[in-house]
């Protein structure tokens, strides 16, 4: 089980089940969503993921065809995100957790994208798009 929470701890959630392994996205869309040098997110069937928001804080936001992100509409602490075409999965914004998580990223993708300011420095293996299926299987992602 894990939990998690915004920022301003009016919206929490709790997941029954593994997170499934994740990788550092640094193509511009998740810094922008992230605001930070690159996201962190982890996919998760939705049936296993139940939302406390009492307050009806959570918005969607379509940052692209088809993908949304959900965040606090009062703190704007990024949650989750998932694809239209794949509802029943979604991708918990690793940095929303609240309890511990045990897993280590298996790739850099989109590292073309890297902002100028960021410097690589650990030895997890790096791509200038999507890393493979066989380093890393990106669930609820648009990796093809």
């Amino acid at each position: 089980m894990h939990k998690g929470s915004c920022l301003c701890a009016k919206v929490h959630y709790s997941i029954e089940g593994e997170l499934s392994d994740f990788g550092y996205c640094h193509c511009n869309s998740c810094r922008k969503a992230s605001g930070s040098a690159h996201g962190a997110n982890s996919g998760i069937a939705r049936a296993n993921f139940k939302l406390s928001d009492e307050e009806d804080l959570v918005r969607e936001f379509e940052s692209s065809p088809g993908k949304f992100r959900a965040f606090c509409s009062r703190c704007g602490s990024p949650l989750y995100a998932y694809l239209t075409k794949s509802r029943d999965l979604i991708r918990i914004r690793l940095g929303s957790l609240d309890s511990h998580f045990n897993k280590t990223t298996k790739a850099h993708t989109f590292v073309s994208d890297k902002a100028c300011w960021e410097s690589i420095a650990d030895s997890v293996p790096q791509f200038a798009e999507w890393a493979p299926r066989e380093v890393l299987i990106q669930t609820g992602s648009k990796q093809p």
